[in-house]
């Protein structure tokens, strides 16, 4: 093999291995469970992933990847916090310092508006 296409392969392969590993998409149901702590971090929200019905707790939503649209209905009512509609994201997870201590808290990264969540959806939101 040639220096040069030596060199674009490896150039091509670190960048691959730099990237940020995105997770797949899903539809989340995220609610304030009705939870009360005295010590960060707490675990007051949770959201409901409809693909496996697993509840992740402790996690905190970032609206700001939804578009214009669905965040004039989120600023308008409770619905994104009081686990009355559908969102599309991914979890992440993000390092944050609370009272000096470093945590690595995971985050719902909204992307869309899917629809009203059903009743049985909405479980796992204790105080509703």
């Amino acid at each position: 093999m040639s220096g040069p296409r030596l060199a674009f392969l490896f150039v091509a392969a670190c960048s691959l291995c730099a990237m940020p590993a995105f997770a797949a998409e899903r539809s989340y149901v995220y609610c304030d469970n009705g939870l009360r702590c005295f010590k960060a971090p707490c675990p007051s929200n949770s959201a409901l992933d409809l693909a496996t019905g697993a509840i992740i707790k402790g996690v905190s939503i970032d609206p700001s990847g939804l578009p214009r649209a669905d965040k004039a209905i989120t600023d308008l009512s409770d619905a994104l916090y009081a686990g009355k509609i559908v969102v599309r994201g991914s979890i992440e997870h993000r390092t944050q310092t609370i009272t000096g201590k470093e945590y690595n808290l995971p985050w719902l990264v909204a992307t869309r508006i899917v629809r009203t969540a059903k009743d049985s959806e909405r479980k796992h939101c204790s105080s509703r």
